[in-house]
């Protein structure tokens, strides 16, 4: 994607987005995205440019630490519960209660027990959240194990990206096969009816940032939408189901 095009349909759909956003203020609608993906996919620069002109008191990141010692205490997704959105609110999680499902269980921070549990409760809490009124939508950001190797030493050569260079990140490719199977078994088993994901081929992050607000805005319903701006490529954006596999669109 060239930088004149890429600018111009960027900023065609954050107008969209701030129509959007006023409509969630007016109508108290509840808002959540889940970004989840690979460490370096774009996840970062995905939400930068959902945010960068909405109004930050309605739409807000959240982005977890570790959690506390009173917080591993406590059932799993209480930590989380308190940053779902109320009405009029947009809350984007980077990273989410699905840190279970990948980070913790490759990395050994949970239990096999923690980490049934989760899989076997996901399910449930995701129900009570969308039957409660939030608008709930999860986005897996996915790249290619040369893209993401290319990326994560820019970071260590960058001093203004090493913030980004965590020490979970530094295990990123030697663990390429264990969060490539977490990833699956994730898909396989918590792509529910009423809250699918939505996987983004990010190699080339500018594509995928444009594609997947696309997505989101195609499927929202607010006044003046303009739908002209909004068909995204499925070949880059697609509901996950077991063909994404044999098709290609989800690295090995």
């Amino acid at each position: 994607m060239k930088d004149k095009d890429y600018d111009d349909e960027l900023y065609e759909l954050q107008i969209e987005l701030v129509k959007f956003q006023k409509h969630v203020i007016k109508k108290d609608l509840k808002v959540c995205l889940v970004f989840e993906g690979r460490d370096a996919a774009g996840k970062d620069g995905t939400i930068k440019r959902f945010m960068e002109h909405l109004s930050p008191r309605e739409a807000k990141v959240v982005a977890l630490d570790k959690p506390s010692d009173k917080e591993i205490k406590s059932w799993y997704f209480q930590r989380y519960v308190q940053y779902l959105p109320s009405g009029g609110q947009i809350i984007f999680f980077n990273r989410s209660w699905y840190n279970r499902a990948g980070v913790e269980r490759v990395m050994g921070f949970c239990t096999k027990k923690e980490y049934t549990l989760f899989m076997e409760e996901v399910g449930n809490f995701e129900n009570l959240l969308i039957h409660s009124g939030i608008i709930l939508l999860k986005y897996y950001l996915d790249i290619s194990e040369d893209e993401q190797k290319e990326r994560l030493e820019s970071r260590r050569k960058d001093p203004l990206k090493q913030w980004k260079l965590s020490p979970v990140d530094q295990h990123a490719q030697k663990y390429w096969k264990e969060y490539s199977n977490a990833r699956d078994e994730m898909f396989e088993k918590t792509s529910f009816v009423l809250a699918p994901w939505f996987v983004a081929h990010s190699d080339n992050k500018k594509t995928a940032r444009i594609n997947v607000m696309k997505h989101f805005l195609s499927r929202m319903d607010y006044p003046d939408k303009d739908e002209k701006y909004l068909d995204f490529d499925h070949n880059i954006i697609c509901k996950y189901e077991p063909e994404c596999h044999t098709k290609g669109w989800i690295a090995k």
